[in-house]
C-alpha cells in the first residue's frame, strides 16, 4: 500500500486510517426523530415569553434559522414556514417582548452541560458589516471581520469555554456616541431611553455582573481592545476575577527578571529600563521559547510557543502600575492565518517567520495574591479566545447570525438571541450524534436537519407552488408601485393574456 508520494504505508498507519474511516460511518440514529427533538427542545423558551403570538413564532423562526435557506432573514423564513409575509418581520422588529428571559433559559442549559470550575469566560467584540447607514449603531469603525475600517455594527459578546465545548451566552450592541446623542435616529430605531453610549468595557462588566455568579469559571479572557484600558483591568481585579487580557504592541513594561548591574553604593539603585514589548521581545535569546501543546486539532496538535516574564506595568500618564505576568505567544506564519479577525491594527505583529501576540495577567487580586500560573494553563485560556471566534463562525455560517435585515434595537437583539438558541440545539445534537458517529461535525448535523425540515415545512403541490409564487409576485408589484410613486407617475397594470 502506497501513500500519495509513493512511500509505503506502515501497518500502524494503515490500522489508524481504517479506524478513522470507521468513525466516519454515518448512523441513521443520528437523524432519527431529530425534528421531534427540536420541538421538545424549544418548549422551555416560548414559556419564558408573555404573549401567545411570540411563543408561537419562536418555533417558526428557529426552523427557518436551521433550514437550507441561503439568506436567513425574517421575510425568507416566513415564506419557508408558510406564514403571511409580515408575520415574522413584525415578530422580530418592534414587538414589546423581552429577549432576556430566553437567555436565562439558554445559560442554565449551557452550564448544565458544559459547566466546569476551570471554565473560561471570554468577552469579545464581533463586527457585522452593513451597507447602509440607517441600521441601529452603524458607523464607520474598525471591522475585525474585514480587517479594516468599514461600515459595520459591533456587538460585544460573552462566551463560555470549557473542556467539553464552547458557546456564546450573552451580547450587547455597541451604541456609538454619535448615535446616543442623535435623538431622531434613536427614535427611528427604537433605542430605549435608558440606553446610552456605554463603552465596550462597561458592557463586558455588565455581563460579568449579570452572569458571573451563575457561570462557574476560573478565568476571564479578552483581546487587546479590552486589555489596553487600565480601568477595565482594575475593575476585574476588584471583582476577584483572574484574567488574561491581550495588550497592544506599543505597550511599555519593565522586565523584573532581567539581571541588573551591581549597586555601586551611591545614588539610586539600578532598575531595568522601560521598553515597548516589541523591543523587549526582540532582545530575547532564541532558546527562551517553550513549546506548549494545547489540544489535538483536525490538522494535528494545536501548539504555540510561549515566553512568560514578571514585569512592571505602566498606567496612563506614565504612572507606575502593578506587577503582572507578561505572556508572549508566537506561531509560524501561514496563508490562512493572515486573514483572521483582529480587534485592532496593533493587536499582533509579525516578522519574516512568526506572528506574535502579547497578553497580560495580574499577579494579585483585590484581596489575595495568585499563584504563578503554568504555561499550559495560560495557553488554554489564551486559546479560549480563539474558541469564541469559532462560536461566531458557527453562528454566521450555520444559522445566519449576520444575515438579519432589521434596523431597530429590539430587532437586532431578538435575532441574536434566537440564533444563539439555534446554535445551542446544534451543539447538543452534535454531542448526541457523536456517541454513534464519532467523526460527526456540527455543519453535518445542520445539513441533515435542514433536509428533514424540508419535508415538514414544504408540502409539494399546485396550491403550495401558487402560494410561493404569489408571495414573490406581490413583493415585486409592491416594489414597482413605490418606485413609480417616488417618480410621481402612475404604474401601468399588467395586461392579462388569453391562455392559448
Amino acid at each position: 500500500m502506497l501513500l500519495g508520494g509513493g512511500e509505503k504505508m506502515t501497518p500502524t498507519w494503515a490500522q489508524r486510517r481504517e479506524a478513522l474511516w470507521r468513525d466516519g460511518i454515518g448512523s441513521p440514529a443520528v437523524f432519527t426523530s431529530m425534528v421531534e427533538r427540536l420541538g421538545d427542545f424549544v418548549v422551555p423558551y416560548p414559556r419564558a415569553l408573555e404573549t401567545e403570538a411570540s411563543q408561537r413564532n419562536v418555533h417558526l423562526y428557529l426552523q427557518g434559522l436551521l433550514s437550507h435557506l441561503p439568506r436567513k432573514n425574517a421575510e425568507d423564513i416566513a415564506t419557508f414556514v408558510d406564514v403571511e409575509r409580515q408575520v415574522l418581520p413584525d415578530f422580530l422588529g418592534t414587538p414589546p417582548w423581552e429577549h432576556r428571559p430566553l437567555l436565562q433559559v439558554l445559560v442554565a442549559h449551557v452550564i448544565e452541560r458544559l459547566g466546569a470550575p476551570d471554565g473560561v469566560i471570554a468577552v469579545d467584540p464581533s463586527s457585522f458589516p452593513k451597507r447602509g447607514m440607517h441600521s441601529v449603531g452603524v458607523k464607520r469603525q474598525w471591522c475585525g471581520q474585514r480587517g479594516k475600517v468599514d461600515t459595520c455594527q459591533v456587538g460585544v459578546c460573552m462566551g463560555y469555554v470549557s473542556r467539553h465545548d464552547h458557546a456564546v451566552l450573552d451580547f450587547r450592541l455597541s451604541l456609538p456616541e454619535e448615535w446616543a446623542r442623535d435623538e431622531p435616529r434613536r427614535q427611528e430605531c427604537h433605542v430605549p431611553p435608558e440606553v446610552r453610549d456605554h463603552t465596550r468595557q462597561a458592557q463586558c462588566l455588565e455581563m460579568l455582573d449579570a452572569w458571573g455568579e451563575q457561570v462557574p469559571h476560573g478565568w476571564v479572557t479578552g483581546d487587546d481592545e479590552l486589555g489596553r484600558h487600565t480601568g477595565f483591568r482594575r475593575q476585574l481585579r476588584h471583582r476577584g476575577e483572574r484574567s488574561v487580557l491581550g495588550v497592544p504592541c506599543p505597550t511599555t513594561v519593565r522586565d523584573l527578571e532581567v539581571p541588573l548591574p551591581a549597586y555601586a553604593g551611591r545614588g539610586r539603585r539600578p532598575k531595568a529600563p522601560w521598553q515597548a514589548v516589541t523591543e523587549w521581545r526582540t532582545s530575547l535569546p532564541a532558546d527562551v521559547w517553550t513549546h506548549v501543546t494545547v489540544r489535538d486539532g483536525e490538522k494535528g496538535p494545536v501548539a504555540i510557543e510561549m515566553v512568560k516574564r514578571r514585569v512592571q506595568t505602566r498606567l496612563e500618564r506614565t504612572r507606575t502600575g502593578p506587577e503582572a505576568w507578561l505572556v508572549v505567544t508566537r506561531r509560524p506564519l501561514t496563508a490562512d492565518r493572515l486573514v483572521e479577525a483582529r480587534a485592532s491594527r496593533d493587536a499582533t505583529e509579525q516578522d519574516a517567520r512568526h506572528r506574535y501576540q502579547y497578553s497580560r495577567t495580574p499577579t494579585e487580586g483585590a484581596k489575595v495574591a495568585w499563584k504563578e500560573p503554568s504555561l499550559a494553563a495560560l495557553a488554554r485560556v489564551i486559546k479560549a479566545g480563539t474558541c469564541i471566534e469559532a462560536s461566531f463562525q458557527r453562528g454566521k455560517s450555520e444559522v445566519g447570525m449576520d444575515e438579519y435585515q432589521v434596523r431597530t434595537w429590539e430587532g437586532w437583539h431578538h435575532h441574536m438571541a434566537l440564533t444563539l438558541i439555534a446554535v445551542w440545539f446544534l451543539i447538543g445534537e452534535t454531542h448526541r450524534g457523536q456517541q454513534v458517529t464519532p467523526a460527526l461535525t456540527l455543519p453535518q448535523v445542520r445539513y441533515g436537519l435542514s433536509v428533514l425540515l424540508l419535508e415538514v415545512c414544504c408540502t409539494p403541490g399546485i396550491d403550495s407552488i401558487c402560494r410561493q409564487v404569489q408571495r414573490q409576485l406581490v413583493r415585486n408589484e409592491s416594489a414597482r408601485f413605490y418606485h413609480h410613486r417616488a417618480r410621481k407617475c402612475i404604474p401601468s397594470r399588467k395586461l392579462r393574456r388569453e391562455i392559448q
